[in-house]
């Protein structure tokens, strides 16, 4: 009885058919991507002052010997922020971050995750675990329309760095408003010991005006549909992780050790990831944590739906900037981060006045 109700108001809110509920299955038409466009034109969506995710929110690491259960919390919340100063556009987010929340676990943990879609909300929302081995990715166990909850259990039965995203019909829009994050399943064995741990998250924004026009931007599906973004951001927002804006995505040492947790959401564009000045020492494609570590890699593509593990040593101080070496998206789109490592010159490394 619920299950068949749930489907007639997921059909009314225009997302297909019944089937739709399998979530990555079915493609939207024409006249569902207009209606789900309009639903959020027409929203009154909360003004929050920010949605980039703080890259160093990040659970500590496992320190126990057994499998574990973990509950995870997941709620999909529609807002409106500043992709930069005086642009706004209407975000779907997961916990009110981009990316959501950094869920950490172990492998044969067994995770248990509850999908509460608000009855503010104007969309149904759900979310694919590539971490799941499970039909969708628990994606069809998490449809959910406003003010509904769903749940899902699976068991982490494979290591690695995985994204995890919003899957509805219209997953392209919802992915590119903000909906996409890292759930990390560590080895039994953990992770090599690091002096910093960052977590960020690349994505495309797609308006109706061009960047850096003032005022309110909408979705624009055209765009989407040519692959030709207005914005290309890390954690949201332009330029989101500088001194100018929120600070640095961290702050370290000379000698120390940086380990990031890279996401590309997508969803269309690979990224480039290059750290400007610097290398990855130790890198893993595609963030599998069960082969040897690439070592010393300049730059690593991570297509949309993929990540990357990978740590940087910081010889000298300065600014290091992490960007999408498809540098038009650095010098015009707001695709840049930085990591700020402070300490004493070493001109034996680095003279910049010889």
């Amino acid at each position: 009885m619920f299950e068949s109700s749930r489907r007639r108001v997921l059909q009314a809110m225009g997302i297909g058919g019944a089937t739709a509920v399998a979530g990555c299955a079915n493609a939207p038409t024409a006249q569902d991507r207009t209606e789900q466009r309009e639903r959020m034109e027409q929203a009154a969506t909360p003004e929050v002052d920010r949605v980039a995710a703080d890259p160093t929110d990040i659970p500590d690491p496992i320190d126990r010997d057994e499998p574990a259960e973990v509950d995870v919390e997941l709620v999909p919340r529609e807002v409106t922020a500043e992709v930069e100063d005086g642009v706004t556009f209407d975000y779907m987010t997961y916990n009110g971050t981009v990316p959501g929340p950094f869920i950490r676990v172990r492998r044969g943990d067994t995770v248990n995750v509850t999908f509460r879609n608000p009855e503010e909300n104007t969309m149904p929302h759900n979310v694919d675990f590539h971490a799941c081995a499970g039909p969708g990715g628990g994606a069809e166990a998490t449809m959910t329309a406003p003010g509904e909850t769903a749940n899902l259990q699976f068991k982490a039965t494979y290591p690695g760095a995985y994204i995890y995203h919003c899957a509805v019909p219209n997953m392209d829009m919802h992915i590119s408003a903000g909906m996409f994050g890292i759930i990390l399943v560590e080895p039994e064995d953990g992770l090599p010991e690091v002096d910093e741990e960052v977590y960020l998250g690349q994505h495309e924004i797609y308006t109706d005006k061009e960047a850096g026009t003032e005022g309110h931007h909408k979705f624009d599906m055209a765009s989407m549909a040519a692959e030709d973004p207005t914005y290309v951001v890390m954690n949201g927002e332009s330029y989101a992780m500088t001194p100018d804006k929120y600070g640095a995505a961290a702050t370290v040492e000379t000698g120390q050790t940086v380990r990031t947790y890279f996401v590309t959401g997508g969803p269309n564009l690979t990224s480039s990831y290059h750290p400007i000045g610097n290398v990855w020492e130790k890198l893993y494609p595609e963030g599998s944590l069960s082969t040897d570590p690439q070592t010393h890699i300049q730059t690593k593509p991570v297509a949309p739906g993929s990540t990357t593990v990978a740590t940087m040593d910081f010889p000298v101080p300065g600014n290091y900037k992490l960007v999408d070496h498809a540098l038009s998206r650095v010098a015009r789109r707001g695709c840049m981060s930085i990591v700020t490592a402070e300490g004493e010159d070493n001109p034996e490394v680095f003279n910049p006045d010889p």
